[in-house]
């Protein structure tokens, strides 16, 4: 698998994804095991209306989506990989009006577990959050064909 193929993977499966359509997360980058989704700011993600501050729950759903979905660059067959567990570490807020980055990878693939890490910052490369993750592996046959074949492309 190519990384043009594991961008219009995680493409389809986020477009699978209501919560990840609603925050507009787009990928700007996938490779073997890595990626990097973006999430533009809307006046629909602000946590505090004083001051223009982008909720911490929009940016945790940023780094989730974006650690699960390494899972799918790391592995060549798409399975399934929901999250056991996520720890996320707030180093400072997001800048009102300015877009947030998550770029996850994983780091070890076993049998039934995939580790994740991912760093959710700006453009210029200020750190917002870290964070790791756990995802369980339940195999590709524990989803139906028909949404592997979606997410694979193959019925489009």
């Amino acid at each position: 698998m190519n990384d043009a193929m594991r961008m219009d993977r995680v493409r389809r499966f986020i477009g699978t994804l209501n919560q990840a359509r609603e925050l507009g997360l787009t990928v700007t980058s996938a490779k073997k095991g890595q990626l990097t989704l973006c999430l533009p700011y809307s006046d629909l993600i602000i946590g505090n209306p004083d001051t223009g501050v982008i909720h911490g729950g929009a940016i945790t759903t940023l780094m989730d989506t974006a650690s699960g979905s390494a899972t799918m660059c790391a592995l060549d067959d798409f399975e399934l990989c929901p999250t056991l567990d996520l720890r996320v570490d707030y180093m400072r807020p997001a800048v009102p009006h300015k877009a947030v980055f998550a770029r996850a990878e994983t780091y070890k693939v076993t049998r039934n577990i995939i580790f994740t890490r991912c760093e959710a910052f700006h453009e210029t490369g200020e750190t917002i959050a870290n964070c790791v993750g756990t995802f369980m592996r339940i195999g590709k046959e524990a989803m139906p064909k028909s949404f592997r074949d979606l997410i694979d492309g193959e019925k489009e």
